[in-house]
């Protein structure tokens, strides 16, 4: 059988043609709950324990409306629930000001249905969405999450009372939020290069050096003051003046507790969630790639091949800017 590529990744399901931006996700589950009524039972079912008939129930995707502006999925039967779905992309939720604006849509505020409720989905697991919501009730309308993990499952077990045509719709489905659970940032040649420090973290055993060599991870805050709210694919590191190693990110958790993780990191309960990278082997440059004009705790993006081909880390991330 031939090989389809797109973007340079091997297309495994019909919606990765799609795409894998906010928008390309909602209009791939708008799909598959509009075309697989024993997927749309379940994942109602599993927000508001309720039985519902597919066949009353209308989907509104990108609905407009001039006071609070467009939801991704709105659904309802007019009868018995009424709910609205915001989707993210990797460890993200939606904020304060999003959730209290749908929560004042005239549409779900006059329908007149025991069952109503806001859905964030995302891949942030319950317990992450649980402590990081800001509301889990706003305006009297409940606030719940639902992670790909779950929906994905939903769709798996959606397949056996399903019909050929809507099996195979839920397995490209599955397919398709299988990538977007263990999605990275898909410019797959971005570099986030960073300083690792002689120094310890507080209480920690280890340097920063030490902690990268001995247990081949790597953590940083999960987004805030610069740092990124989603996985990037590749990490570099680079200290004594000059770029050291570049490894792809295998894999990665979140935790509030690192020792989890690294053990030699004290054992407490963070206020904030930390992204733990799994490495990759080290890619060593050829040849030496100094700093150059870039500050000494400064972290920059840089395209891989810039990064193995420039005369410094500057340079790099000069040119994969230009591009």
């Amino acid at each position: 059988m031939s090989t389809l590529k797109a973007y340079g990744d091997e297309v495994i399901s019909i919606f990765q043609l799609i795409g894998d931006k906010e928008n390309d996700i909602t209009k791939s589950i708008a799909w598959a709950l509009n075309k697989c009524p024993v997927f749309m039972k379940k994942v109602v079912y599993e927000i508001f324990r309720i039985e519902v008939d597919p066949d009353h129930v209308d989907i509104l995707y990108q609905n407009y409306d001039a006071a609070t502006g467009i939801t991704d999925i709105e659904m309802t039967d007019r009868n018995s629930f009424y709910l609205i779905i915001e989707a993210k992309r990797g460890w993200i939720l939606p904020g304060s000001e999003q959730l209290t604006k749908y929560s004042l849509r005239e549409d779900l505020r006059k329908a007149r249905v025991p069952h109503k409720a806001i859905i964030s989905m995302s891949e942030c697991s319950l317990e992450y969405a649980k402590s990081n919501l800001p509301f889990q009730e706003i305006n009297r309308i409940p606030v719940r999450h639902l992670s790909w993990r779950r929906l994905r499952e939903l769709a798996t077990e959606s397949r056996t009372d399903s019909n050929h045509e809507q099996k195979h719709l839920l397995e490209e489905l599955t397919k398709y939020l299988g990538g977007i659970m263990t999605m990275q940032t898909k410019d797959s040649n971005w570099v986030y290069v960073v300083v690792l420090s002689s120094g310890k973290p507080d209480n920690c055993a280890l340097t920063w050096i030490e902690i990268v060599k001995n247990h081949n991870k790597y953590f940083h805050p999960l987004g805030g003051k610069g740092w990124p709210k989603e996985p990037p694919n590749y990490i570099a590191f680079r200290y004594g003046g000059k770029l050291q190693t570049i490894h792809h990110i295998d894999s990665y958790v979140v935790t509030k507790n690192l020792h989890e993780e690294i053990p030699e990191m004290p054992d407490v309960i963070k206020d904030h969630d930390y992204f733990v990278y799994k490495l990759g082997p080290a890619i060593i440059p050829a040849k030496e790639v100094k700093n150059g004009k870039i500050y000494p705790n400064g972290r920059v993006w840089a395209m891989l091949d810039t990064l193995l081909t420039a005369d410094t880390v500057s340079e790099a991330r000069d040119i994969s800017k230009a591009r």
